[in-house]
């Protein structure tokens, strides 16, 4: 079985094992019915279709080249949204993967070791996404490439995916009004879509910072494996003395000196655009989401709370405790540009790679100010 391309015997992950794993570990989702499933998913639809003029008239933000229909909207489950994932990873990796599989194949029985450890890497990444999968709301899937019947945007516009059990288990859990909770997800989420179709330069300038990322990535195996070794130590609080590495995931500790730079110029906009994001939800809000005042505090609560030890510690491990930073960081920076110098003004944060900000200016937004418009500091 070949299923999402390819021998998985050649390779050096074995996606069809990874989304075999996911599949089988990922947790089932809340009680529905069928009627009610049904209505949840054409509700996340109208919504979604709803969400483009609110995005747009908030944002000023209009697409150029790309139209919501090269772009579609998916309601997935939890599986579909692994499916959806793992052919994203296989896209985005694929030159990295590439590379170490070149060095692997000269290697001496590498085709024998590369098959197992093709095997293992499938099943972590399964375990992996079965973790997240019961996590994520929604996601615009920017590096779609398409395949077993998700569809890939036309000209490699992404696609927004909605996942409509973790919807419907979150708005239980914080008791909120289900149809404002929806409609607030989508308009997040459609937030995103405008970005990469309001801006034709954001989707190739974020795919070469991440592609510079993974060329500088060490490829040989021993240097891997000791930067992974030095990595456990340190999460686990066996770190050499006068190291400190509090607060830095393993993402963060595998790396390069090279490779720091092009995290900081990531983290930045990935900050810029999920700050965007949570901002122009909540200032949309108002207008058509009468109770979102009550969901964003309880929200705001159930990610403060966090959950078990386990899952914290995960978080950690992964990194996604600075995407809630990132959340967080980004909504400062953009209200306060907004409060500085309007919305237009904010917008010209899109003109060009150079006018983003940077992991600095995030947290000082009057730096960017000053430097974008040129305007001295208050």
């Amino acid at each position: 079985m070949t299923g999402i391309g390819g021998s998985a015997s050649s390779e050096m992950v074995d996606w069809n094992l990874a989304v075999a794993t996911a599949t089988r570990l990922v947790k089932p989702g809340p009680d529905v019915s069928r009627d009610e499933a049904r209505a949840v998913v054409a509700e996340l639809r109208r919504h979604a279709k709803a969400s483009e003029e609110h995005v747009r008239s908030y944002t000023r933000m209009v697409p150029e080249g790309l139209e919501p229909e090269d772009t579609p909207v998916l309601v997935v489950d939890r599986a579909g949204w692994v499916r959806a994932n793992v052919e994203g990873f296989r896209e985005l990796l694929k030159p990295l993967l590439d590379k170490m599989q070149e060095r692997r194949s000269a290697t001496p029985g590498g085709a024998v070791l590369g098959a197992v450890g093709g095997k293992v890497t499938g099943v972590e990444l399964g375990m992996l996404l079965s973790f997240l999968s019961s996590r994520v709301l929604g996601q615009y899937e920017t590096f779609a490439p398409g395949g077993r019947g998700l569809p890939a945007g036309d000209g490699g516009g992404g696609r927004l995916l909605l996942v409509a059990p973790n919807i419907v288990q979150v708005e239980r859990e914080l008791d909120v009004d289900p149809h404002d909770f929806r409609l607030w997800v989508c308009l997040h989420e459609e937030t995103h879509r405008t970005q990469f179709t309001g801006v034709p330069w954001l989707r190739a300038h974020l795919e070469g910072e991440i592609q510079s990322f993974l060329q500088a990535t060490e490829v040989d195996p021993m240097t891997v494996l000791e930067r992974l070794r030095e990595a456990a130590q340190s999460l686990a609080g066996n770190r050499p003395e006068g190291e400190d590495s509090e607060g830095r995931s393993l993402v963060e500790l595998v790396q390069t000196p090279e490779q720091r730079d092009i995290l900081g110029r990531l983290t930045a906009v990935m900050s810029l655009l999920e700050g965007h994001a949570d901002y122009v939800m909540d200032g949309v809000g108002p207008q058509v989401v009468p109770s979102v005042a009550e969901i964003r505090e309880k929200f705001k609560e159930r990610r403060a709370r966090g959950a078990s030890r386990l899952d914290l510690a995960l978080r950690k491990l992964l990194g996604l405790d600075a995407k809630l930073r990132q959340y967080r960081d980004g909504e400062r920076f953009v209200r306060a540009v907004v409060d500085e110098v309007g919305m237009d003004g904010f917008n010209r944060v899109w003109t060009s790679p150079n006018t983003l900000p940077t992991k600095a200016e995030i947290a000082k937004p009057a730096d960017w100010v000053a430097r974008v418009h040129r305007k001295p500091e208050a």
